[in-house]
């Protein structure tokens, strides 16, 4: 399950450089184009609002899964490594239940986008896409946290 877990984390950190390598050439095309031909790609700014949230939570997996979120260890950095396996487990399991409910929540929000198709203001573009785009990372992320909740975090792992 773990190996499972962090290949899928992984296919979502590509999705994210690759959606992050698309915001960058849609930014280049907009801004050459702005300061050579005084044109430039209407409704930029809303696409690469969409694209970055979206690949915010497609990068979320592969943090969790390397650890590599902010830990404070200042209280703890004294602690036994029993204390900060245990605290590390804790911390694992807040996470986890923390992304259920965005997830949750981030579903509903895209069927209520869905079902009032509302849209972005300059090119109409749909919401519930950017919906769609989160909840599947946000639920992968959740289960990662849930699966180190339960059976710890691997020694070769940072953290």
């Amino acid at each position: 399950m773990g190996r499972l877990l962090e290949s899928l984390a992984k296919l979502s950190a590509i999705l994210a450089g690759a959606l992050l390598t698309l915001i960058t050439l849609i930014t280049c095309v907009s801004v050459i184009g702005r300061n050579t031909t005084g044109r430039t790609l209407v409704g930029d700014f809303e696409l690469t609002a969409v694209a970055a949230g979206a690949a915010i939570a497609l990068f979320m997996p592969w943090c969790q899964i390397k650890r590599g979120n902010i830990i404070v260890d200042f209280f703890t950095s004294k602690a036994s490594p029993g204390v900060n396996t245990v605290l590390d487990r804790v911390g694992a399991l807040l996470l986890g239940l923390s992304m259920a409910l965005l997830t949750w929540r981030s579903a509903l929000g895209g069927m209520s986008a869905w079902s009032t198709q509302s849209g972005s203001m300059m090119l109409g573009f749909p919401e519930w896409v950017v919906y769609c785009l989160m909840v599947p990372p946000l639920a992968l992320t959740g289960l990662i946290a849930l699966w180190q909740a339960a059976t710890g975090f691997d020694e070769g792992e940072s953290g």
